[in-house]
């Protein structure tokens, strides 16, 4: 007995750690083995000759090529090796070498001027799947995070099904974990190391099992299918695959929709979601329709049921993916710039300067549903700044009688405009809409900021009035107006710097100007807070919040939410007056940041900015179907380099500007000794031949440069040309704040240069005024005809000699 006694309990033993080491030889989600496929950035390696090329030929020859920057794009295809929906297949390396071929570079523009930037992105892509136990994971996750919402249509007039909704924010982490478990990145908090490491951008590309992960099905066990294997369908359960249900995503209570911006640096694109229909009511343009994004059922039975799919479908497919990662990029990851600001400064003042005709409520007070929050808006905006800069935001309240001015402007701004809209009757129903007009508003406002401003920094702390502010003495003469803030220029005398360089006239400075201190940027945010309007009073564009490059205007009242002429499936998008957080954060963003909303870009063909709807909805505050006051991660880094591209941009075009100023120079003083312009091989530019001609070989003639000048812009081209390739690499490598330093530097020394360039061409065309042409009348004298008669007794002594010399006579 005590032998089987001492058997058991060794034969238990013997089944638990085999228990043990089967559990743990079974794959488990987001779980990273030794043996796991590591994420490999270091293409630049292979692009980096082509990057020197261009940029010597960009400086060294004059040529239009923009400064390359390689940009990596990763693609993660979710449920697209045999275990998706419909077991779809699909090969990631053809699709990598299909993006390469299609897209492989975007140039992005300016909003504001319509130009493209002197940057070029040379996108690397990286196409990979995920592995079955992370989609089983995702799939689990969505499963228990649907919610019924009534029914909807499978199509524009397809039959009515079951309707579910899911909460992205609720789905939000495991996409993250997701994330992070390919990239090899902690799920940490966006930290100041994190700026200079290797954060790719990604977009997901899902394909769920819709039967699978049916909300009233409970009989699947879906932890089983971590590590068992996933049977292949009949063409009986093929022809099911659509679940008899429909899901869509809302990102906090957003519009509804299969695509959306993750809180992360991720985008998410569910194609077994949806369809979904959303945009601007008779408005063709950017609107999301059932057939925006590719669906595998019209792969695969293009013509019904009964038709099989072709080899050319599949290629089809793959061309809209393509095509909507190409989208992706244009609007997320590489958008244009809605401003375009050179900011050298190392302060940055946000003042949120509230004017309020009423005395009922506060926004600034905490603990209301319409309160302003200014720490998360200041957390926030310390996001799209790069380290050193010093960010401060302080918050007041103004009565708006106060100021009659500031009154006066918006009573102007008031405009109105007639709509007409169709009723239940079949009638046209004519009615005025009143909007405020931005524009307007911003002229006054941007007179008074400073000393608003001013005021709430003095009462917020003293100490930092003094080092935003230069304040002199208060000893300004009243010149009989009631208004409390500084007197300000006349109207007339705002337009006299838009002439360009005309004469400008002397004005005396006054002992109570006030003035910023060096190295200081202030961009005030005016938020109106006015009772008794009209309840459906907005901003132009049906916004409630006006942007420019240095000021912020937000409209907020208290009246009930507004209907919009944008629909997210069968219902109206409302906006909310009474909520002015989001707006404010989205002011900020385009004025601080220069990001441009993701459903916005430049056209050169239209000659206006373009709106696509498909990436409207996520974790950003543009936009009618956006509710949510976060920026996004990847928003944050391209914020970021907005800042680097804006001072790159504009060394560039000094730099051309200069090339420009010496050819000129050349061009009017460098000639041959007979008068011809220089000539020479056809592969060289005329600078390059002038340099061969008169400093390369001796010469008497004179000079019209001094060789210092030419030896400078050799030498500083030499070194422009190293230091564009660097930022190229540390821009690839997202190390943004070395490479911040670096487009600085290089920012400054084109200033330099420009500088020294032009001293020197204004003094040497100086110099090369030695000589002048007069025209003069010629003076009549006796020697004339002295002269001329001299000549006519020459002439006739030579006929003589010839007429008696003839050998006839």
């Amino acid at each position: 007995m005590k032998s089987v006694s001492s058997v058991v309990p060794a034969l238990l033993l013997t089944l638990t750690l085999v228990c043990i080491q089967s559990a743990s030889a079974a794959p488990e989600a987001f779980r990273r083995d030794p043996g796991h496929p590591q994420w490999h950035h270091g293409a630049f390696h292979d692009v980096k000759d082509s990057v020197r090329s261009d940029v010597r030929r960009m400086l060294h020859t004059r040529a239009e090529v923009p400064f390359q920057v390689p940009l990596e794009v990763n693609i993660v295809l979710i449920g697209f090796n045999n275990d998706g929906g419909y077991r779809y297949m699909v090969d990631a390396h053809r699709m990598e070498e299909f993006l390469k071929v299609s897209f492989p570079y975007h140039r992005p523009s300016c909003l504001e001027t319509g130009e493209p930037l002197d940057i070029e992105h040379h996108i690397v892509y990286n196409v990979f799947p995920a592995e079955q136990p992370e989609l089983i994971a995702l799939e689990k996750a969505l499963k228990e995070a649907m919610v019924p919402a009534g029914t909807a249509r499978e199509s524009d007039y397809g039959r009515e099904v079951p309707l579910f909704e899911v909460d992205a924010t609720a789905v939000e982490p495991v996409f993250q974990k997701l994330y992070s478990y390919i990239f090899d990145t902690d799920n940490s908090g966006y930290n100041a190391a994190e700026m200079d490491r290797p954060l790719p951008s990604a977009i997901f590309i899902v394909n769920f099992d819709k039967v699978r992960m049916d909300p009233r099905n409970k009989d699947i066990d879906l932890n089983s299918l971590m590590h068992g294997k996933i049977t292949q369908l009949t063409e009986e359960e093929m022809k099911r695959q659509e679940g008899e249900y429909i899901y869509h995503y809302r990102y906090n209570g957003g519009g509804a929709s299969q695509v959306w911006l993750g809180l992360g640096r991720f985008v998410v694109i569910d194609l077994s979601a949806g369809p979904c229909t959303y945009g601007k009511i008779e408005t063709e343009e950017g609107s999301v329709s059932s057939k925006t994004l590719p669906r595998l059922r019209n792969v695969l039975f293009p013509r019904g049921f009964n038709a099989a799919s072709g080899h050319s479908t599949h290629d089809t497919f793959v061309g809209q993916l393509a095509a909507l990662v190409s989208t992706t990029v244009e609007h997320v990851i590489a958008p244009d710039v809605r401003f375009e600001t050179v900011d050298l400064t190392t302060r940055l003042l946000i003042p949120i300067i509230v004017l309020q005709n009423h005395n009922r409520y506060n926004i600034l007070e905490k603990g209301q549903n319409y309160s302003i929050d200014i720490e998360a808006i200041e957390a926030e905006v310390k996001k799209m700044v790069h380290q050193g800069q010093e960010v401060v935001i302080v918050g007041g309240s103004h009565a708006l009688h106060r100021h009659e001015k500031l009154a006066i402007a918006v009573s102007k701004a008031m405009r109105g405009h007639s709509l007409q809209e169709t009723k239940n009757d079949g009638r046209f129903h004519v009615h005025t809409k009143t909007y405020l007009d931005g524009a307007i508003l911003k002229e006054e406002m941007e007179r008074s900021a400073d000393v608003l401003a001013a005021g709430l920094l003095e009462v917020a702390d003293p100490s930092l009035s003094s080092k935003f502010y230069i304040r002199q003495h208060w000893m300004d003469e009243s010149d009989g107006s009631g208004d409390s803030i500084l007197k300000h220029k006349p109207l007339w005398a705002t337009y006299a710097s838009k002439r360009g360089k005309e004469r400008k006239k002397k004005t005396e400075k006054k002992e109570s100007d006030l003035h910023r201190t060096y190295g200081t940027r202030v961009i005030p945010v005016f938020v109106l807070s006015l009772a008794d309007v009209d309840p459906h009073l907005m901003m132009e564009d049906e916004s409630l919040v006006w942007t420019s490059n240095d000021v912020v205007i937000v409209l907020q009242h208290q009246n009930e939410k507004i209907p919009l002429s944008y629909v997210s499936e069968t219902e109206r998008r409302h906006a909310l007056p009474s909520q002015a957080q989001r707006h404010i954060l989205a002011g900020l963003a385009s004025a601080v940041g220069g990001l441009s909303a993701p459903y916005e870009k430049a056209s050169h063909v239209h000659e206006r900015p373009i709106v696509n709807w498909l990436l409207s909805a996520g974790c950003h505050p543009f936009g009618p179907f956006s509710n949510t006051s976060q920026i996004s991660r990847i928003l944050q880094d391209v914020a970021l380099r907005n800042t680097i591209y804006a001072r790159v941009d504009a060394a560039l075009r000094r730099v051309r500007d200069t090339s420009e100023s010496v050819q000129a120079f050349a061009a009017e003083y460098l000639k041959t000794p007979l008068g011809e312009p220089v000539k020479g091989k056809k592969n060289k530019s005329s600078t390059e031949l002038w340099l061969e001609k008169f400093y390369k070989k001796k010469t008497n003639l004179p000079e019209p440069f001094p060789h210092e000048l030419v030896e400078r812009l050799e030498k500083f081209l030499d070194n422009l040309e190293e230091e564009l390739v660097d930022l190229s690499s540390l821009l690839y490598d997202h190390r943004l704040q070395v490479a911040h330093l670096n487009s600085t530097e290089i920012l400054q020394s084109t200033i330099y240069t420009q500088q020294y360039v032009d001293y020197v061409l204004v003094s040497e065309r100086e110099k090369m005024k030695c000589c002048d042409i007069e025209y003069k009348v010629p003076v009549q004298s006796s020697q004339t005809f002295i002269y001329g008669g001299i000549l006519l007794a020459g002439f006739f002594v030579y006929f003589l000699v010839i007429f008696f010399s003839s050998p006839v006579r």
